[in-house]
């Protein structure tokens, strides 16, 4: 079935993140048939479009331009324009410009359609090995230690597996903040994904600092982090406490069952560790 550009829309056009053979059918062909293409980076997509042999008009729009071109954006789609939008690589608005565009789109009554395709921190998370789901995307840290270090400690007790991008200049410090607030866990780093020298590794944290600080990494990075386990706290009951308290609940006309639900939510035990714990000291209920 052919791709059909409609006038008076914005398209959200995936490109490969490293590997050209990575595009879909549907956004070459949508690039080729739209009146425009925003990217973030002009010289960057000009690349992908010679590359495609596509001659559709470029314009620019990154963080620095994006509230004056949403007005622009929007005045080409009132015009019956059709409109797509890029990022440099994956999904554009992920870690990107163009949040405020789609919204902007939006609330004047025109239709955003979004062409999936690659994505660095899915690809990542798939082959890092760790568990999938569930997940959460971070994007980049502060690049600033402080900074960095507040935004880690959000996360260190979240049980969900973390995929964060990284510079590589900055890797090990992420690493050994890491270490430092989550622990010494599971992580994989993801690089170069999907070119020539892609490299998975993973490892504990530890021992990725220590590679690391071996062999300085190159290239674009995904960052895979463990969740947090959960951690089982052991509390003694006090048979005596319990056979106390049980007492003063029969003396105010709770049941049997009613006495053991009312510990249970006091104590923080298990109603089967309460009931052992009352039979031992001889407790009546």
């Amino acid at each position: 079935m052919a791709n059909e550009v409609v006038g008076g829309q914005l398209y959200l056009c995936a490109t490969p993140i490293g590997n050209l053979g990575d595009i879909t059918l549907r956004v070459l062909e949508t690039l080729k048939q739209v009146d425009l293409i925003y990217a973030e980076d002009t010289r960057h997509t000009r690349k992908l479009l010679n590359h495609f042999e596509i001659t559709t008009s470029l314009r620019s729009l990154h963080e620095h331009n994006e509230r004056f071109r949403l007005y622009e954006v929007i005045e080409n789609l009132g015009s019956n324009l059709s409109v797509a939008l890029v990022s440099d690589a994956g999904l554009p608005l992920i870690s990107d410009p163009g949040g405020d565009l789609v919204r902007a789109v939006q609330e004047a009554g025109f239709t955003v359609t979004c062409l999936p395709g690659a994505s660095a921190p899915a690809t990542a998370l798939l082959l890092s090995g760790i568990a999938t789901m569930p997940y959460t995307f971070v994007g980049f840290l502060p690049p600033k230690m402080t900074a960095r270090q507040r935004a880690l400690q959000t996360y260190w007790q979240r049980p969900e597996t973390l995929v964060l991008f990284e510079a590589p200049h900055r890797l090990l410090a992420t690493l050994r903040d890491l270490l430092e607030i989550f622990g010494d866990r599971e992580a994989a780093v993801c690089r170069e994904l999907t070119k020539r020298f892609e490299d998975v590794r993973r490892a504990s944290i530890s021992d990725l600092i220590a590679h690391y600080a071996a062999e300085a990494p190159r290239g674009e990075i995904c960052l895979v982090i463990s969740g947090a386990q959960p951690v089982e706290i052991e509390v003694e009951a006090d048979p005596v406490q319990l056979q106390q308290r049980a007492e003063a609940l029969q003396a105010e006309g709770l049941n049997k069952k009613q006495v053991l639900k009312t510990l249970e939510k006091e104590s923080g035990l298990k109603r089967n560790v309460i009931y052992q714990a009352l039979l031992e000291n001889d407790a009546e209920l």
